[in-house]
């Protein structure tokens, strides 16, 4: 049975062939290593070893974790993977983010973005993702996204940190007089057995740099392991705890001035006229900057304090240009119900060749239905901020970013510099959530250091100009129609989403020199590529062009279509007149889609799917497969006088190998409170071209006492590694709508739930 669109096979084919062709010219360059960043970064007795190690003689190590640290962990479980082959425990190690550097390039990130299924294992899906990992290489993307930090750096850190530790006892061999196998190590020392001496892996440093490193890695088994696979204690914990100055928001600089920015309501719009004499006047206000980007256009305030900037932008008298035709969010469902009558604009997956089987169900057996979901911001904690110093020939940067490259990169291009002389320091972020991989925050403080030169300059953004001027998860309508048999069985699955894409706002963006070309498969992802045996499946995406910004979105297109496509499991099933969950088994019959089943019974055994509920009380389940880990929730509410309680949820999630089940299970109870957070009131709507939404008043989350009880399990069955920070996401707003009917027979089909029924 072929999972593949005819869309598929002809891009990849040409894809396949072009990338063959280009692995054969550019062969060598693609073997080559970046240079390590390190050796122009160390100081006096500090040796690098490789991109991530790097020890002093007075034996401290340091291990690079390249990846954005913004509350999911990663930084322990990536020193951990080289502290694991180094023999040394983590409380040993310094753990640094490290210099912006094409050397710790993300090639899972761009690898799962193939439009294949991850269970697809064909000649053709192996061809595409390796095409995608040298267009990754050549890029030299350092990103953090798509939940790929752990499935990028699971080989490559192991293997930096064997291959340290190889040098370091030949050296000592060589020191001791003796062979490798008469040595012992621990905690970054190395004992000749027979003398009983030690010597530690610093006094040793620099004698190992000069040997050459390994030509075979033989890395640990996972039986051997000692700190991999068990929960770590977060290597940032103190400096949480104790208010260390870890975050963007926290920096200070000598001489440092403070400002924000008052930006253009929408991408596109420019500045008609403005007064900038109020602002001025503002106590402690110095000056009015007109910023003119690739990713917008506005004014920043430069004043002696983040409190006489914001109120300085307020005092601006700005009209601005709106050529936009589509004011309004009715303007835009509009538009989006208009792309359903028109011809697809691509369709990826799907089973059955025959159109003609989605065009003659019989009304008896048929559901069709519709789900519409809204716009949405990310909404980080910490609020969007860049601090920035323009000395004429450098541009330095301090900010918390997924993308420290893409900054270097779009920053050197503004100001036709070398992106050699823009300097990134990475710090923690208070949130990311996909909106820190936009490059607008840092691009906006370094133009107006430029007016602030030689002073550096702090630039925060007002929590209303963050919800006014985000790159929104967009809104889209799902249009499903399904075939029934009367034996109960799914014959027939028609999926329709009208969409904006994400990919066509963000290139423009980030690279203006590419256009984007093939299938953006985030309008489909979570539909065309989910585990299900239905004879015929047809998935198409309608592209509608709404005119405003569109950003990644925690789980991004999961997020959409894991509602719209496990919402419809469920209606299926009732139309059936099956239970829900029996009748998912029942369409997960494959080999391939074993760890679907598993999560499934899984969750079904913690929650106690099946047995009695008192009145007003309901179940209802959802599985989602996105970023490698197959997830499966099951929501329990409660229903009284009309107003739903989320009482508990459980999940099972599995992602072949779990390195920290601690941190694992952190990231799926945050991915589950992160999406029900949506349905409980979160959207984004727009009134005279302008979001109307500003503050947590009007965009507010999941609050404490509304959050539910959380049970999280974890199996290791699927045979290819998966991610833990967005799999959490998809499957808990189908499942919280599905719990809702089974309680109360109403079946919600628009995001938020909230706008039909009531929450606590």
């Amino acid at each position: 049975m072929s999972r593949l669109g005819k869309y598929t096979r002809r891009a990849f084919l040409g894809l396949g062939v072009a990338a063959a062709g280009g692995l054969a010219v550019g062969y060598y360059f693609y073997q080559k290593p970046y240079a390590n960043p390190l050796d122009a970064k160390k100081a006096e007795g500090e040796t690098p070893f490789n991109p991530y190690v790097m020890v002093d003689a007075d034996n401290t190590i340091t291990i690079i974790t390249p990846r954005a640290e913004m509350g999911q962990g990663v930084h322990t479980t990536l020193a951990a993977l080289v502290a694991e082959e180094l023999e040394v425990p983590l409380e040993q190690v310094v753990v640094e983010h490290g210099p912006s550097s094409p050397a710790y390039y993300n090639s899972s990130m761009l690898e799962e973005s193939a439009p294949f299924p991850f269970y697809d294992e064909s000649v053709l899906a192996e061809m595409a993702r390796g095409s995608m990992k040298i267009v990754a290489k050549f890029l030299g993307l350092n990103m953090t996204g798509g939940s790929s930090s752990m499935t990028d750096a699971f080989v490559k850190m192991r293997e930096a940190g064997y291959a340290a530790k190889y040098v370091l006892v030949k050296a000592a061999a060589e020191h001791f007089g003796t062979s490798e196998e008469n040595l012992t190590l621990a905690d970054g020392t190395i004992t000749d057995k027979a003398s009983g001496k030690s010597v530690t892996y610093g006094e040793l440093a620099h004698k190992a740099a000069v040997i050459s490193p390994p030509s075979e890695m033989k890395l640990k088994k996972a039986k051997d392991w000692k700190i991999l696979g068990k929960s770590q204690k977060r290597v940032e914990l103190k400096e949480k705890v104790t208010g260390g100055r870890i975050f963007g928001i926290d920096v200070q600089l000598p001489d440092m001035l403070y400002g924000t920015v008052r930006m253009a309501p929408r991408k596109g719009v420019s500045i008609k006229s403005y007064d900038k004499t109020e602002a001025l006047a503002i106590p402690g206000v110095k000056d009015v900057v007109e910023i003119k980007t690739i990713a917008g256009e506005g004014l920043g305030v430069v004043a002696t304090n983040t409190w006489a900037a914001f109120k300085g932008a307020e005092a601006l008298e700005v009209e601005w240009e709106d050529p936009l035709s589509l004011q309004n969010t009715d303007q835009m469902w509009s538009a989006l119900e208009n792309a359903l009558t028109q011809e697809a604009t691509f369709e990826l997956g799907g089973t059955g060749s025959d159109v003609e089987v989605f065009t003659s169900i019989p009304e008896s057996e048929a559901v069709s239905v519709q789900y519409r979901v809204p716009f949405l911001a990310h909404a980080t904690m910490e609020p969007m901020n860049a601090t920035a110093q323009h000395d004429g020939s450098t541009i330095r940067v301090w900010t918390g970013t997924q993308a420290p490259g893409l900054i270097q990169s779009v920053v050197s291009s503004h100001f036709d510099m070398d992106s050699a002389d823009i300097d990134v320091t990475t710090t923690r972020l208070g949130g990311g959530f996909g909106r820190r991989l936009e490059v607008d925050f840092a691009l906006y403080a370094a133009v107006i250091a430029k007016a602030t030169a030689p002073h550096p300059v702090k630039v925060t953004w007002t929590r209303e100009e963050d919800t006014q001027h985000d790159t929104y998860r967009p809104m889209a309508i799902g249009e499903f129609k399904g075939q029934v048999t009367p034996d109960g069985t799914l014959k027939t699955m028609d999926m329709h989403v009208a969409s904006p894409s994400i990919i066509q706002s963000v290139m423009p963006r980030i690279f203006p020199g590419i256009s984007p070309a093939g299938p953006d498969n985030t309008v489909l992802d979570g539909a065309f590529n989910q585990p299900l045996d239905v004879e015929n499946i047809r998935c198409q995406a309608h592209v509608a062009d709404l005119q405003v910004p569109l950003g990644f979105w925690r789980s991004v297109g999961n997020s959409i279509n894991g509602f719209f496509h496990e919402s419809f499991m469920d209606e299926a099933a009732h139309k059936a007149g099956k239970d829900p969950l029996e009748f998912r088994l029942a369409h997960l019959t494959s080999d391939e889609f074993l760890p679907a089943r598993e999560v499934l019974k899984r969750v079904a055994e913690m929650s106690g799917w099946g047995t009695p509920l008192p009145a007003g009380k309901g179940r209802g389940v959802a599985h989602v497969l996105s970023f490698g880990t197959w997830t499966a929730q099951v929501v329990q509410v409660d229903v009284t006088d009309n107003t739903v309680t989320i009482e508990e949820v459980w999940a099972a999630a599995d992602p072949g190998i779990v390195l920290d089940p601690g941190m694992f299970k952190d990231q799926i109870m945050s991915g589950i409170n992160f999406g029900l957070s949506q349905a409980l009131g979160q959207e984004i709507t727009w009134a005279d071209g302008q979001v109307e939404q500003a503050n947590f008043d009007t965009y507010d989350a999941m609050r404490m006492y509304q959050a539910p009880k959380i049970t999280i399990d974890l199996l290791e069955n699927s045979p290819r590694m998966g991610g833990a920070g967005e799999p959490g996401t998809p499957p808990s707003t189908p499942a919280l709508a599905n719990a809702i009917f089974a309680a109360t027979g109403k079946r919600i089909r628009q995001m938020p739930l909230s706008n039909e029924i009531d929450f606590i």
